[in-house]
């Protein structure tokens, strides 16, 4: 895709001041070179500047087109043809230049549309909340100061919003939940849809009724159409600092600890509880009313059908330690191998035994 000159993230800084915005090093011949860009190895175009962190992307590496790199301290130079900026972290100091010079995010603007429905017996000051068109905002609900709510949330009877928490559009938090302050909340998020919850009786199922909460507690993310069902009873609880990713559905009463990050489609059913620092891969199950221990860490897919000590690195179906899954698959990618030795020595048995057979014939 070509350039622009309406590009919002063209910008001009010399390779010398990229330098000192990043705290990095740079060769002094390099200083005066314009950079006019950033992207990735493999986008990158003349002009740009990109990152290069890891060993797996040697190729990209010497494949790009960018004009700077920004490398980590250690790296030993290549005849790339490029310059390059030495700096601690090149993923940190990427960051630093996108969050300069990239599409900035909408800046804070207390006020309340004039579509957004607002119970007289909501708590909130209108002169320290943001509130988009047509958001609902039912009777008794508190919105703390700094906190934004999007077009077309709704915020349920008796929910408190935290400070500085940014609802984005489309976001429903039902009665009575509670999010924390700096919570983010992305478009389609459900907090307090009933818990799935259900007794066979009289050949028909009976609904159980589910009369707990959500707690979201603070700095807690959660990506688009994600769900976390209200508790049975008590709360169904997020800790603090947790990230979850799209996709992301949490049953009644799980307990999720403090900064766990939950990658796409995972799926927690009730009661379970997920100490603190816990890594989930995309699309791990886990099932009701077990535990997972604090810094414990599951592949993608992981089946988990019972408790795991924290600590380690678990892969499979059921989920078991790594070391255990990996002799496993290479267990598995041998049999067709022995599959084939083992009808090769049945041919030379059956061979031998009808030679036996003619020999005594």
């Amino acid at each position: 895709m070509s350039r622009t000159t309406s590009n919002p993230n063209r910008f001009r800084i010399s390779v010398g001041d990229l330098a000192q915005l990043v705290c990095g090093t740079s060769r002094t011949e390099d200083a005066e070179m314009m950079v006019e860009g950033f992207a990735s190895l493999h986008e990158a175009q003349k002009g740009d500047v990109t990152f290069y962190t890891d060993t797996k992307h040697a190729a990209a590496l010497r494949r790009t087109k960018a004009s700077v790199i920004l490398v980590p301290e250690d790296w030993e130079s290549e005849q790339l043809g490029v310059a390059f900026v030495r700096v601690g972290s090149p993923t940190a100091a990427f960051d630093l230049v996108v969050d300069r010079y990239g599409r900035q995010a909408p800046t804070f603007r207390p006020g309340i549309h004039p579509t957004a429905v607002i119970s007289d017996s909501a708590m909130l000051n209108a002169a320290k909340v943001c509130i988009g068109a047509n958001a609902v905002i039912e009777d008794g609900a508190i919105i703390e100061d700094g906190a934004s709510i999007g077009a077309g949330c709704y915020v349920g009877p008796d929910v408190t919003i935290g400070k500085d928490a940014k609802l984005h559009a489309q976001v429903t938090v039902q009665d009575g939940c509670v999010i924390g302050d700096r919570v983010i909340l992305h478009s389609g998020v459900v907090i307090g849809a009933d818990g799935f919850g259900y007794e066979f009786e009289a050949g028909r199922h009976r609904k159980v009724k589910q009369r707990g909460i959500v707690q979201v507690d603070a700095d807690v993310e959660i990506g688009a159409n994600s769900t976390v069902d209200r508790a049975r009873y008590g709360r169904t609880w997020i800790g603090a600092g947790t990230k979850i990713d799209n996709l992301v559905q949490i049953g009644h009463n799980v307990v999720i600890g403090k900064h766990c990050i939950l990658v796409a489609c995972v799926a927690i059913a009730g009661s379970a509880v997920i100490q603190d620092y816990v890594v989930m891969g995309a699309q791990v199950g886990i099932a009701g009313h077990i535990t997972v221990g604090a810094q414990a860490r599951l592949g993608a897919r992981c089946g988990v059908t019972k408790d795991l000590p924290g600590g380690k690195t678990y892969l499979g179906y059921p989920a078991v330690p790594v070391e255990k899954e990996k002799r496993r698959l290479a267990g598995v990618s041998r049999l067709d191998k022995l599959n084939a030795r083992v009808r090769e020595l049945e041919k030379k048995l059956e061979m031998k035994i009808e030679n036996k057979l003619e020999m005594r014939g």
